[in-house]
């Protein structure tokens, strides 16, 4: 994170002074969560939460469970956060929280009640108007309806707008699951117009299958995209003549939620799909899978990250003396706090929009920021990634300009 922010830094001539102010963390917290679990055993559970920034307003990012959860970790996606949000124009700093665990090896019981210890640890931290936490990894719908009902207790009344990811009649938003998956798509449509490639005569490959990966295979499908590989944890799957991605996601269903025996199309390794001769590779798994050691041997016409730093900083180079466009995390994959804000929107006015509404603002808002980053592209005459860190960093300084205050 800080390798491109460096960068993007340098090319706006940022001050020492706010180099400093936009680097550090507004706030880092660290907490101990005993936990009873069903043998009756008390186990403690380390927790955090960075909020990174909130001069644009509150802040906002996800929760995640995870054993591999450390400080480091939360500081840079928190930092993600606040660029993300200033690339799509919503008024959110950001944040994000992680608990050291590993929830697949948790009762429903334990977890639940972990995320009401890690809530209570946090009631100074969250709220409507402070820091909005959201689903991330080994998080979901369920853990947020938690999260709502601990705080709301707290407070002696409901308060939906304190967490967005939540089920559908706790206040939760149509399109939701499907936002981050839908403006990784938006924004592959967008770049694809870029590069004049017409979608019906199209090929892609889609790293991870989870609701973003998914998410995005289905729609650039609909969009006439031939899908021609796919993967999970279970390992990677191709077909030549495109895969039927509908059929996929109703295997993966059906068999505990993987792709393991997939009959559509012929296993492969994982390394071999980010190498496919496709027109777009969408990363849409985890941290760091397009590394210094696999960047030569890509061959896509185009890298739309639909997870969080798929691609490492040492890699870039590599990418772009290839001339293979990226569309960075913090723009590919905004249409999820995007639809994250229209939910605490909507809890705020009390008011529930419909899918149509949703959709149409979210495709306004990611090919808006796509338009932004790419003018930014072309005048500064760097990546889209470095684009978007200027594009965001600009915004954020000199919000901080105009409030003063030091």
């Amino acid at each position: 994170m800080m390798q491109r922010f460096d960068k993007a830094v340098q090319l706006l001539g940022i001050s020492d002074e706010m180099y400093h102010i936009l680097k550090i963390p507004r706030k880092q917290v660290i907490v101990g969560l005993p936990v009873t679990m069903d043998s009756g055993e008390i186990r403690t559970f380390e927790g955090y939460r960075v909020v990174h920034s909130t001069i644009l307003g509150p802040s906002k990012g996800g929760i995640r469970f995870d054993p591999g959860v450390n400080l480091d970790e939360v500081r840079a996606l928190a930092a993600w956060m606040t660029w993300k949000c200033a690339v799509v124009d919503i008024p959110y700093g950001g944040a994000k929280g992680g608990v050291a665990c590993n929830p697949r090896q948790m009762s429903a019981g334990e977890i639940e009640r972990l995320v009401r210890a890690y809530t209570t640890a946090m009631l100074d931290v969250f709220g409507p108007d402070q820091d909005i936490p959201a689903p991330d990894m080994g998080t979901g719908q369920r853990e947020m309806a938690w999260l709502m009902d601990e705080y709301s207790k707290s407070k002696g009344m409901t308060v939906q707008a304190v967490v967005t990811g939540k089920p559908i009649v706790l206040g939760g938003s149509l399109g939701r699951t499907e936002a981050t998956g839908r403006g990784v798509t938006v924004s592959a449509l967008a770049a694809m117009d870029k590069l004049r490639l017409n979608p019906y005569k199209s090929t892609a490959a889609v790293q991870g299958f989870g609701n973003v990966g998914a998410n995005a295979a289905s729609l650039l499908r609909e969009r006439g995209v031939k899908i021609q590989a796919i993967s999970d944890l279970s390992g990677a799957y191709y077909n030549e003549a495109g895969i039927d991605i509908e059929a996929a996601m109703a295997y993966r269903d059906h068999n505990g939620g993987q792709l393991e025996g997939f009959g559509g199309a012929e296993p492969i390794s994982s390394e071999e799909l980010l190498s496919l001769p496709v027109d777009v590779l969408v990363p849409a798994a985890t941290e760091d899978v397009i590394t210094m050691r696999n960047a030569g041997s890509i061959r896509a016409k185009m890298i739309v990250e639909g997870a969080n730093g798929p691609t490492s900083a040492m890699a870039d180079d590599i990418i772009n003396d290839k001339g293979i466009m990226v569309v960075p995390d913090i723009l590919a994959n905004a249409g999820g706090v995007t639809v994250s804000y229209f939910e605490w929107v909507q809890n705020r006015i009390g008011y529930k929009w419909t899918l149509e509404r949703i959709n149409r603002r979210s495709d306004r808002i990611m090919k808006d920021a796509f338009n932004k980053v790419y003018k930014t592209s072309q005048q500064y005459g760097v990546s889209l990634r470095i684009a978007a860190y200027i594009v965001a960093i600009d915004k954020v300084a000199s919000t901080y300009k105009f409030r003063g205050g030091f």
